[in-house]
């Protein structure tokens, strides 16, 4: 089925906001999402986007999306992070992930990226297979972390 991948638009948020929510359940996280339509907009179509999107549209509807960032490296350089890569339940097995994932490679090429990084959960062994299928590899010896912000943060600093 033909698909084309496009950059997103303001008129996708709905769309991307929908996807994020999606995939949410499907990594049994349905109550995490506090990401609005109104911090999508100012976070990603501003004087200076936070994040990029790729869309994919089969048939004219939305089918999924790749959700990405820049981040650097300070041995390596700019890289390009992909949060998200998305295809909806009903679609996938069609090669909507692999348009998606080489648009996503493209990408990070003409952002003068060294790499593309991302996460996958352990348990999502069909994510697995596919990224390891097109050539990526585990980051084996590093550890996840993450800290929670919240707004007395400033009272560390002391």
């Amino acid at each position: 089925m033909a698909c084309e991948i496009v950059p997103a638009t303001k008129e996708d948020i709905p769309n991307i906001l929908a996807l994020i929510q999606e995939l949410a359940i499907f990594e049994r996280e349905p109550d995490a999402v506090v990401v609005t339509e109104q911090i999508l907009l100012r976070d990603g179509f501003g004087p200076a986007p936070l994040f990029y999107t790729l869309m994919a549209r089969a048939q004219g509807k939305v089918v999924g999306m790749s959700f990405c960032y820049i981040r650097y490296s300070t041995w390596k350089g700019p890289r390009l992070y992909l949060e998200d890569l998305i295809v909806t339940e009903n679609a996938r097995g069609n090669g909507y992930g692999t348009l998606l994932f080489n648009a996503t490679k493209i990408l990070a090429t003409d952002l003068g990226c060294s790499a593309i990084c991302w996460q996958v959960l352990e348990w999502n062994q069909p994510a697995i297979d596919f990224y390891t299928a097109k050539g990526a590899v585990q980051n084996l010896g590093w550890l996840d972390m993450v800290m929670i912000l919240t707004k007395s943060v400033r009272n560390d600093i002391a």
